[in-house]
């Protein structure tokens, strides 16, 4: 797999140089060529294929990201073997997005996508984002794919770097709102006037056969706070869909307080996301709480395991926070990557999610 990538990096009005500070002119990317590239870096048995511009300052040597736009990356001719994306993160929670409006079907494969979010062989990401044209009335639809080439529900870091993705390709400008079709329904993101994306998440799910897991409900229909056994250890669980299924932890029966940094994730995650309890698999979230308005969590994902940040995460923990007592309704959520804004809504039973979305690089990948 050959790679072509223009690094860019965010750069302070005051500092931008001077157009003639550049070799040549950069006007779009649509003026470069990557067929004549000027570095090359091997990696393993893949090629990763650089263009960056010079100056004679040293603090910088790439393209600005005001200097490119999606729409004129993305604008390039592309053939069966070769697909234009943006990378994007939100929260370290990084994904490679593609433009797909003109098809309802991915431009790649889930193989491909499992070589592109290789970080050794490939461009490397969670996941894959395509954007889709929407279907019943919705504006846009979101498929995404993790790295490991499955298919699932949603993701709620997803959807804000879906919403800034198509902000930039659709040139919308200040605060706005669109309608999105997910696997796990109607998700409502909107833009805010500081770039921050707070989105509309929907209800939870909290009856067990939905979720789904094998728990039986022991508060009314849904499971909180029950015992699931893991390697032979006795763990509280609260179980919560956000489209997606998500099992929360605050520690184990009988045991102190969880302290998240002490976990061995790796080791532990995958025997929670593969118990039998959980017919689909699951996210599970391991919670530290810091006050009734502060949580700290880490997270191993279905199909991506440890990550930065999980949004529908972050979601599901605050609605376990509170139905076991332990938090409000509005709560900061601490992620590797960085600080969540969570609010469970009482009068609308809906869960409002905000945080930043950020574009790392646009890049060309020889399939």
């Amino acid at each position: 797999m050959e790679i072509a990538a223009i690094s860019t990096v965010s750069v302070a009005p005051q500092s931008r140089l001077p157009s003639s500070a550049f070799p040549r002119k950069l006007g779009s990317v649509s003026s470069l060529s990557f067929r004549s590239i000027e570095r090359e870096h091997r990696v393993g048995s893949a090629r990763l294929l650089s263009v960056s511009a010079t100056s004679s300052s040293s603090s910088m040597d790439a393209v600005t990201a005001e200097k490119i736009s999606p729409a004129s990356f993305l604008g390039n001719r592309e053939s069966k073997k070769v697909v234009h994306f943006v990378k994007y993160h939100g929260l370290g929670n990084d994904f490679i997005l593609v433009d797909n409006r003109e098809s309802s079907e991915p431009k790649i494969t889930q193989d491909q996508v499992a070589k592109l979010c290789d970080r050794n062989f490939g461009v490397g990401a969670d996941g894959v984002i395509f954007a889709m044209p929407g279907v019943n009335g919705a504006d846009y639809t979101m498929r995404i794919f993790n790295s490991d080439g499955s298919e699932p529900e949603m993701c709620g870091n997803g959807v804000r770097c879906f919403a800034r993705f198509i902000a930039e390709l659709d040139n919308l400008q200040g605060k706005h709102s669109f309608t999105m079709h997910t696997g796990a329904g109607l998700i409502v993101p909107e833009i805010q006037d500081d770039g921050q994306v707070k989105v509309d998440m929907g209800e939870p799910i909290l009856k067990a056969q939905d979720v789904p897991t094998k728990l039986p409900g022991n508060r009314g229909e849904a499971v909180v706070q029950a015992e699931l056994i893991v390697d032979g250890v006795s763990w509280n669980v609260t179980c919560v869909s956000m489209g997606n299924p998500h099992c929360i932890t605050f520690g184990t029966k009988g045991g102190p307080n969880l302290k998240v940094d002490d976990l061995n994730l790796p080791e532990i995650g995958p025997k929670f996301e593969h118990h039998e309890m959980f017919p689909a698999r699951t996210n599970t979230e391991f919670v530290e709480v810091l006050s009734r308005s502060h949580l700290k969590m880490r997270v191993w994902e279905r199909g991506a395991g440890a990550t930065l940040a999980c949004g529908t995460g972050a979601c599901a923990l605050v609605v376990a926070a509170v139905l076991e007592g332990r938090a409000n309704r509005k709560c900061t959520v601490d992620l590797p990557g960085g600080p969540l804004e969570i609010e469970w809504r009482e009068e609308d039973n809906h869960i409002y999610m905000t945080g930043p979305a950020e574009a790392v690089f646009y890049g060309s990948a020889l399939l």
